[in-house]
This record gives C-alpha cells, structure tokens and sequence, in this order.
C-alpha cells in the first residue's frame, strides 16, 4: 500500500470536511431554498436576521406573526446563510 504524502493528505482533509458539511440537513434546506425561489433568498436572510436581532417572541409578537412561522422562518434564512457559505 502507498504512502500519501502530507501534501496529499493535508488537500484530502478539507474536501472531506467540506463534504461533509453538504451532507446535512440544514445544507439540504438551505439549497432547496434557494433552487425553488432565488428571488426571495434576499428577503428571507433580511427577515431572519430581523427575528435573530429582535428575538423570536418579540418579532412574532409586533409583528402579529404566528411564533412558530417566526421559527420557520428564522430557521430557513440560517438553512440558506449555512447553504451559501457552504457552496459560495
């Protein structure tokens, strides 16, 4: 059996954890997101990042949003922000 030099080994190591940061849930969420409605991704982040600043109960409650599509929401804008740091 051959050797890999460390070079070899040292370029194999983030590819594979690369890869393995598309094998996940949130990867999935976050790339279908943005296959089905590219025009909203924008949006989205904007919102999410709106109930993270505010807080959940807070954004659902001014904003006269039902909490758990506050959640969704929320949820779904990190999906796409984990999706594009991923892919670039």
């Amino acid at each position: 059996m051959a050797e890999q030099s460390s070079a070899e080994v040292s370029a194999a190591e983030p590819r594979a954890f690369l890869e393995s940061l598309m094998d996940t849930e949130l990867y999935s969420i976050g790339a279908c997101f943005c296959d089905e409605h590219p025009d909203l991704v924008d949006e989205l982040v904007a919102r999410s990042d709106e109930i993270e600043r505010r807080g959940l109960a807070a954004f659902a409650r001014e904003s006269d949003t039902a909490i758990e599509e506050a959640f969704e929401t929320l949820l779904t804008g990190i999906a796409v922000r984990y999706y594009k740091a991923v892919a670039g």
